[in-house]
């Protein structure tokens, strides 16, 4: 049973930061580009960050130059740091594998407030 547990959310002010941690399990984060995605109220999921098998990154520009996702494959961890946090940041964050997600975890909320 593949299941990516997330945490590390919490509320913040603008400009604040925090780490995110996405646990996966049944799934060998090694074997796949991996992601992670982000849902504000009223709006559709949103990918933000990509880590693929080569270690090369890609962001929305929503985000560029602001957040970095990284993984530990011995952990089988996967990261996203998030720095000059904002409102618009407002979301609940998810990881999961880039292609053919599955098993959505119950995400982590992100609060920013002005």
């Amino acid at each position: 049973q593949v299941q990516f547990v997330e945490s590390g959310g919490g509320l913040v002010q603008a400009g604040e930061s925090l780490k995110l941690s996405c646990i996966a399990s049944g799934i060998n984060i090694r074997n796949h580009d991996m992601a992670w995605y982000r849902q504000a109220p009223g709006k559709e999921r949103e990918r933000v960050a990509v880590v693929r098998l080569s270690s090369n990154t890609n962001y929305s520009d929503s985000v560029k130059g602001r957040f970095t996702i990284a993984r530990d494959t011995a952990k089988n961890t996967v990261y996203l740091q998030m720095n000059a946090l904002q409102p618009e940041d407002t979301a609940v964050y998810y990881c999961n594998r880039l292609v053919s997600p599955i098993n959505w975890g119950q995400g982590t909320q992100v609060t920013v407030s002005v």
